[in-house]
């Protein structure tokens, strides 16, 4: 049976008229977000590719846009009809032994929910599952913070999770805090990589030579940038726009193995706006995706959770402008 989502909205919360998909609204005065909300039958995004929660569609500081639609779709099961610093995590699908379910039985996507296979032995990044259980989702916000709850238990394959996001615009700074805690609520170790795709859309700039991108590390790329893209120490540079249908993808290395790695900005000198992230955990991967509209740097960590136990990560976001 599939259970319908339980949302639970603190009378303070800043909810946006109920027409199209569900959302809602934080501001702390300096920078202002719009989310979409996870829901099973009426959410913006019902993919099973990327988690449902912190789905943000704009975010404006000082006049700039720094989110917001990438592409032009409006099928909410596409695997990529999704916008702003949204995450996807891997769930070892060899540790859950997707190849050996069989068809008809069910396997974890940690901010999606219990998903049902089909008769085939390899698992599909892209493709839409069909989600049987979304699980328990609980909301709750004030009016600079949003905090999303989603509780999953799967008696078939013996894992579940607890897994707590909690978006906070800092009091008094241009600053978004993402808070993560993932909890096995389950019988088997939960095994995963989880990375932030991060569809930066500045002001709807094209990407091409008014962006630079750069990190506190020498890079090196595993592929060729097609005369688009160019490496120069620790920055990504652009030589020209990027036509639309094509793309840029590269992972980069030259990371160490602290946390002090997993960080990056983003500037565009047209319109003078600009982005810092940084993380508290160490990057196990990086890769870089960047077609005409938007730009992705996207890390990845790793996490290896214990049955009753959790583990927990952060990232920070600076928004700020160029003189």
């Amino acid at each position: 049976m599939i259970r319908s989502i339980a949302c639970t909205l603190l009378l303070c919360a800043t909810l946006l008229p109920a027409a199209g998909p569900p959302e809602a609204q934080i501001s702390n005065g300096l920078v202002t977000a719009k989310l979409y909300l996870p829901d099973f039958e009426n959410g913006y995004y019902r993919g099973t590719r990327f988690d449902w929660s912190g789905v943000v569609h704009s975010l404006t500081y000082e006049g700039h846009e720094y989110f917001g639609e990438w592409q032009q779709a409006d099928d909410p099961y596409l695997h990529d009809r999704i916008t702003g610093p949204v995450e996807s995590f891997s769930l070892n699908a060899t540790a859950q032994g997707f190849g050996e379910i069989p068809p008809g039985g069910t396997f974890l996507r940690i901010g999606v929910g219990i998903c049902e296979k089909p008769d085939e032995k390899e698992f599909r990044w892209q493709h839409t599952y069909r989600v049987v259980d979304p699980g328990k989702w609980t909301i709750e916000q004030g009016s600079n913070w949003i905090e999303f709850v989603q509780e999953v238990s799967d008696p078939k394959s013996g894992y579940g999770f607890s897994y707590t996001k909690r978006m906070t615009l800092v009091p008094g700074r241009p600053e978004l805090v993402i808070d993560h805690v993932l909890s096995n609520t389950g019988g088997k170790p939960i095994e995963t990589d989880v990375y932030n795709h991060n569809f930066f859309v500045i002001d709807g700039q094209p990407t091409g030579p008014d962006f630079v991108v750069r990190f506190p590390f020498d890079l090196t790329a595993d592929r060729d940038l097609k005369g688009y893209g160019e490496v120069q120490g620790r920055e990504l540079g652009y030589s020209k726009v990027i036509p639309e249908g094509e793309h840029i993808i590269t992972l980069f290395t030259g990371y160490g193995t602290g946390a002090e790695d997993h960080r990056f900005a983003i500037e565009n000198r047209k319109v003078k706006a600009g982005v810092r992230m940084h993380a508290d955990k160490p990057l196990s991967k990086l890769q870089f995706w960047s077609p005409h509209t938007t730009l992705c740097p996207e890390p990845f960590i790793d996490l290896k959770i214990a049955p009753g136990h959790a583990d927990r990560w952060s990232i920070r976001y600076e928004f700020y402008t160029l003189d």
